[in-house]
């Protein structure tokens, strides 16, 4: 089996090592990739809801006396 080729910088000819990206843009990838459009939004109205039944804004749901 020939061996894999190697990334090479087009101004130096060096080998370029694949970087290796951080936590928070893998976080961001993950969130804003489209097969998970469908959780993300039913987390975030989950949320919406939470906060506002924790609210004040939940008394206008009770009935007037």
């Amino acid at each position: 089996m020939p061996p894999k080729p190697q990334q090479r910088n087009a101004l130096t000819g060096r080998s370029v090592a694949p970087r290796k990206s951080g936590i928070a843009s893998d976080t961001y990838a993950f969130i804003t990739s489209p097969e998970n459009r469908s959780v993300v939004t039913s987390v975030a109205f989950f949320a919406a809801g939470v906060a506002f039944l924790h609210s004040s804004w939940s008394e206008i749901l009770l009935p007037p006396l």
